[in-house]
């Protein structure tokens, strides 16, 4: 009598158990491979930040929150975040700094994007539950039809 090993007996274990071990080596030398390539790439300078004075203190408001010139939009990382800044000061150091900041106007443009792209997603799936609808009363009238008629 021959066996098959399409059925899970005794004679197949020790063929899943190599491809299992095989699978698995292969899945943690992917992983741990990768994992020691990148730990021999990482030859880069990290240069000491400073943390804004604004963080570590109290400050007031100078100038309010107000939209960033094209060029400072390019050159100040702080204008890259929301494209708006105010200018504070900082009352332990006196030191003057600038802060990213959300307009109330630019919030109230975002309220209203969503508002209407709620709207509009919420009329196209009302269409699709009418025409799903209308699809199964259809269904459900044929099939009467169908029993009227066999009888």
């Amino acid at each position: 009598m021959e066996s098959d090993c399409r059925i899970p007996t005794s004679c197949c274990r020790p063929r899943i158990l190599v491809l299992h071990a095989l699978f698995w080596g292969l899945v943690s030398l992917r992983v741990f491979g990768a994992s020691l390539l990148s730990m021999d790439d990482k030859t880069t300078v990290t240069r000491p930040v400073t943390t804004p004075c604004w963080q570590m203190e109290e400050f007031v408001v100078a100038s309010e929150c107000s939209e960033c010139s094209a060029f400072h939009a390019k050159t100040w990382a702080v204008c890259s975040l929301t494209g708006y800044i105010e200018r504070i000061n900082c009352t332990k150091s006196n030191k003057e700094d600038y802060k990213s900041c959300r307009s109330t106007l630019m919030e109230e443009h975002l309220f209203w994007k969503f508002e209407g792209a709620m709207l509009g997603l919420s009329v196209v799936f009302a269409l699709v539950v009418v025409v799903r609808q209308r699809a199964l009363d259809r269904l459900a009238s044929e099939k009467v039809r169908r029993q009227i008629e066999s009888i």
